[in-house]
C-alpha cells in the first residue's frame, strides 16, 4: 500500500513539472518575439490550456486509451470508465497526467502561428487539433494502436508530444505565410529578433526542470527507482545538445548565439524523450550532440525554404524529434528494451533493423498524419473563418493592442491614441 501511494505521489508531481513547462513555452515564446506580442502569447496559452482540458476531459482520452480498433479509441469519454490506468495509479492521477502530454503537444503546434493569427483562429484549432490530431497519433503509440502492436518505442513522447505538435506547427506557418518584414523580394533573409533573451534562458531552465517530471514521472513507479535513471540520461542529453550547439553556431559564424544554444538544450531533451527509459548515459550524451548539431543545421534550412518559424518549433521538436524517435533504433539496450516488453533492441545491440524499421514506419506515419489532418482543418478554417491571419495593419500594431486593447508592457509601449497626441 505504501508503494502505491508514492507511486501516486510521483506521477501527481510529475504532473505538475509538466504544467509548469506550459510557463517555460510562454516564456519561451514571448521572449522570441517582439514586445508588441507579449501579452497576447501570454493570454492565448493560458485560454487554449482551458480548450485543451476540456477536450481530452471530453474525448481526447477516450479516443487514446478507450476500447476500440487499431486507429481510434471510442469509449471512456468524460472521464468515464478509466480502467486503463496504469497499474497501481488512481485514475484520476493517470488521467491528469496524460491530459498534461496533450496540452504541450497542443502548445508547441501554436507556435507556427506566432504573432500573425487571429485569436479565433486558436480557438478553434485548440478544440480540433485536441479531438482529432494528438488523441489518434497518441492511441497509435501508447493506446494500444497499430503502432504499439508492432513495439513502436516512445518512452515520453518525442514522437507522440513534440513532433505531432511540429507538424501542426509546419501546417500552420505554411498557410499563414511569413510575418511582414521578415524576406525581401531578393529571397534574403531579415533578423526579427525576439525581445528579451533573459526571458528565453529564464524560459529554457523552467522546461529543463519540468522535463524531469515529463520523462521521469512516465516511468509511473518509484520502487526500483528507475526514474533516476531516466532524469540522469535526460540531464545528460540536454547538457550535450546544448554544448553542440553552441559550438556549432560558433564555428560556423565566429560566435557564440544565445538563441542557438538555448535551442541546443531543448534539442537534447526532444531527443531524449523517446530513448531516455531504452538506452545508457553514453547514448544519452551522442543523442544529445546529435540533437544539437541538428537544430542549428535545421534552423537554417527552414529559414532558406523560406519557412517563417519565430520559436523554431519545427526545428527543436520536429526536426529533432524525428531523431529522438529514430535512435532508440539504434542505441535501445536489451535490458531496457525487451526487459520491459517494449519492441526490440537497436541495431548496434544485435537487434538488427529490426527496430530501426519500425522507429522509422511510426515517424512517417505519425508525421503525415499530423500534417495533413492539421493542414485540412487549417485549410477549412481559413475558408469558413474570413482567413486566419489578422489584417497588415493589426500585425503592425500587435496583437496585444488588436485583439486584446492593451499591451502586455503598457508603461513601454504607448498606445496609438497617445500617440497621435504627441
Amino acid at each position: 500500500m505504501e508503494t502505491v501511494l508514492m507511486d501516486n505521489l510521483w506521477v501527481i508531481i510529475g504532473t505538475f513539472l509538466v504544467l509548469l513547462m506550459i510557463g517555460g513555452f510562454i516564456l519561451l515564446e514571448a521572449g522570441s518575439t517582439r514586445m508588441k506580442n507579449a501579452g497576447h502569447i501570454a493570454g492565448k496559452t493560458i485560454f487554449t490550456i482551458g480548450i485543451g482540458s476540456l477536450v481530452f476531459w471530453a474525448v481526447g482520452y477516450g479516443f487514446i486509451y478507450g476500447e476500440g480498433n487499431w486507429f481510434i479509441g471510442l469509449s471512456n469519454f468524460f472521464y468515464g470508465d478509466t480502467t486503463f490506468a496504469e497499474e497501481g495509479l488512481s485514475p484520476a492521477v493517470d488521467f491528469m497526467f496524460q491530459m498534461m502530454f496533450a496540452l504541450i503537444s497542443l502548445t508547441v503546434a501554436f507556435g507556427g502561428f506566432a504573432e500573425r493569427a487571429k485569436l479565433s483562429a486558436y480557438v478553434v484549432f485548440a478544440v480540433l487539433f485536441s479531438a482529432l490530431v494528438y488523441p489518434v497519433v497518441a492511441h497509435w503509440i501508447w493506446g494500444g494502436g497499430w503502432l504499439a502492436d508492432h513495439g513502436k518505442q516512445d518512452f515520453a513522447g518525442s514522437t507522440v508530444v513534440h513532433l505531432t505538435g511540429a507538424m501542426a506547427a509546419l501546417a500552420a506557418t505554411m498557410i499563414l505565410k511569413p510575418r511582414i518584414g521578415k524576406y525581401n523580394k531578393d529571397g534574403s533573409s531579415n533578423d526579427i529578433a525576439g525581445h528579451n533573451q533573459v526571458y528565453t534562458a529564464l524560459a529554457v531552465l523552467l522546461l529543463w526542470v519540468g522535463w524531469f517530471g515529463f520523462n521521469g514521472a512516465s516511468t509511473f513507479a518509484v520502487s526500483d527507482a528507475f526514474f533516476g535513471f531516466v532524469i540522469l540520461n535526460t540531464q545528460l542529453a540536454a547538457a550535450a545538445g546544448a554544448i553542440a550547439a553552441m559550438f556549432i553556431v560558433w564555428a560556423f559564424t565566429g560566435k557564440a548565439d544565445v538563441p542557438t544554444t538555448l535551442n541546443g538544450a531543448l534539442a537534447g531533451l526532444v531527443a531524449i524523450t523517446a530513448s531516455c527509459g531504452f538506452v545508457e548515459p553514453w547514448a544519452a550524451v551522442l543523442i544529445g550532440i546529435v540533437g544539437g548539431l541538428m537544430v542549428y543545421g535545421s534552423m537554417r534550412l527552414f529559414d532558406r525554404a523560406k519557412i517563417d518559424d519565430p520559436i523554431f518549433a519545427l526545428s527543436v521538436h520536429g526536426t529533432v524529434g524525428i531523431w529522438g524517435t529514430i535512435s532508440t533504433g539504434f542505441f535501445a539496450t536489451p535490458e531496457l528494451s525487451t526487459g520491459m516488453e517494449w519492441g526490440q533492441p537497436g541495431l548496434f545491440y544485435g537487434g538488427g533493423f529490426e527496430q530501426l524499421g519500425v522507429q522509422i514506419l511510426g515517424v512517417a506515419a505519425s508525421g503525415v498524419y499530423a500534417f495533413v489532418v492539421s493542414f485540412i482543418i487549417l485549410k477549412v478554417m481559413d475558408k469558413v473563418m474570413g482567413g486566419l491571419r489578422v489584417s497588415e495593419e493589426e500585425e503592425i500594431i500587435g496583437l496585444d493592442l488588436s485583439e486584446h486593447g492593451s499591451y502586455g508592457y503598457p508603461e513601454n509601449i504607448p498606445h496609438p491614441s497617445e500617440q497621435q497626441a504627441r
